[in-house]
C-alpha cells in the first residue's frame, strides 16, 4: 500500500499571531511626546546665541548705514555743518532734473548689458573648450582666473599704459600690422573711452565666470549629451538644449554677480578715466563720488548711492528667486 503525502498545516495560533501583527502595523501610532519645556527653552537660548552675532553685524554694517544714508538724503550736508538744514525732497528733485545723472545711468545700462553678456559668453565658451581636455586643466584655470584676483587699481593702471596714445602697446601693435589709422588716444577719445574701460573690466572678469562654469560642467549628465549627439544635434544645439538647462542655477548665480557689478562699478572707471573725458565714461558710482567728495555735496552724493542700491536690489532678488526655483525643480526631478 502506498502512503499519500501529507500537507503541512500551520498551527492555529500562528495565523492568529500573523493577523495580530498586521493589525498592529496598521493601527494608529500614539503621538510622540513633546520635548520638555526646559529643553525647548535651552534650544531657543542656543538659537538666539548663535543668531545674535550675525544680527549685530548686519545692524552695524548694513541697517545703520542705510538709515544714516536715508537721513542725509533729506538734508543738505556739506561735510562741515554738524546741523545740516532740512530740505525734504530737494535732493531727489535735483537728481531727476540733472542731465549728468541720465547720462551716467545710460552708461551703466551699457555696462550692465555688455559687461554681463560678454563675460558669460566668453566664460562658457572657454569652459566648454577646456571641459574636454584631460590634462592641463589646472594650468588653464590658473591662467584665466589670475586677472580676477588682481587688484582693480593695478589692472586699471596697467591697462592705462596699454591704451597710452604714443607708447601704448595697443597702438604699437596696430601700427605693426598696418592699421596705423586706427591708432588713437583710447581713454582720451569720448567715442572710445567707455568701451575701452569696459573691455578692461571684461578681461578681468571672464576668468571668474570660466572657473565657475567649468566646475558646473563636471556635474552635467553625459548620457543626455551622448543621446543628443546620437539624435543628430549639433554642438550649438547640445549646448543650448542639454548643457545649459543642467547648469542654469549656476548660470543665473554668475549672471547675478556680474549684473550687480554693472550697477556698482566704480574703481576701474575712477582709476582709468575718472569719468572723463567730458563725462564720456561717467557712471553713477563715479558721479556720486565726485558730487560727495569733490563738490562737497554729501547729501546729493548719498542720494545717488541710494539710487544705485534701489536699482540693483530688484534685479538681485528676481534672479535669486529664479535660481532657487530652478534648484528646487532640479532636486525634485
Amino acid at each position: 500500500m502506498t502512503a499519500t503525502p501529507s500537507t503541512a498545516v500551520a498551527p492555529p495560533h500562528t495565523s492568529v499571531w500573523r493577523r495580530g501583527r498586521r493589525r498592529a502595523a496598521h493601527a494608529p501610532q500614539p503621538p510622540r511626546s513633546e520635548l520638555p519645556p526646559a529643553t525647548r527653552r535651552e534650544q531657543r537660548r542656543l538659537a538666539l546665541l548663535l543668531v545674535t552675532p550675525l544680527v549685530a553685524v548686519v545692524a552695524v554694517f548694513v541697517l545703520f548705514p542705510l538709515a544714516n544714508a536715508a537721513y542725509f538724503m533729506f538734508v543738505d550736508f556739506n561735510g562741515i555743518d554738524p546741523n545740516p538744514p532740512w530740505v525734504g525732497l530737494r535732493n531727489l528733485s535735483d537728481l531727476v532734473q540733472d542731465p549728468v545723472v541720465w547720462t551716467a545711468l545710460r552708461h551703466n545700462v551699457v555696462w550692465i548689458l555688455v559687461g554681463t553678456a560678454a563675460p558669460l559668453v566668453m566664460g562658457l565658451w572657454l569652459a566648454l573648450l577646456v571641459w574636454g581636455i584631460r590634462s592641463g586643466g589646472a594650468a588653464y584655470r590658473l591662467v584665466f582666473f589670475l586677472p580676477y584676483i588682481l587688484p582693480q587699481v593695478a589692472i586699471g593702471i596697467v591697462w592705462s599704459w596699454i591704451y597710452a596714445p604714443s607708447r601704448g602697446w595697443l597702438n604699437r601693435a596696430l601700427e605693426a600690422v598696418g592699421l596705423g589709422p586706427w591708432t588713437r588716444g583710447w581713454l582720451g577719445d569720448p567715442d572710445t573711452a567707455l568701451y575701452a574701460v569696459l573691455a578692461t573690466a571684461i578681461w578681468a572678469t571672464f576668468g571668474f565666470v570660466f572657473v565657475i562654469f567649468l566646475a558646473a560642467l563636471r556635474n552635467v549628465d553625459m548620457d543626455q549629451v551622448d543621446a543628443a549627439l546620437l539624435d543628430g544635434a549639433n554642438a550649438l544645439q547640445r549646448v543650448r538644449f542639454v548643457i545649459i538647462p543642467q547648469i542654469m542655477p549656476v548660470f543665473l548665480t554668475v549672471a547675478t554677480i556680474t549684473l550687480i557689478g554693472g550697477f556698482a562699478v566704480f574703481d576701474i572707471v575712477f582709476v582709468m578715466t575718472g569719468g572723463g573725458p567730458a563725462g564720456a565714461s561717467e557712471v553713477l558710482g563715479t558721479y556720486a563720488y565726485s558730487s560727495a567728495f569733490q563738490l562737497n555735496r554729501i547729501s546729493y552724493g548719498t542720494t545717488l548711492a541710494l539710487l544705485i542700491t534701489v536699482l540693483a536690489i530688484p534685479f538681485a532678488i528676481g534672479l535669486n528667486r529664479l535660481q532657487r526655483r530652478l534648484s528646487l525643480e532640479g532636486m525634485g526631478a
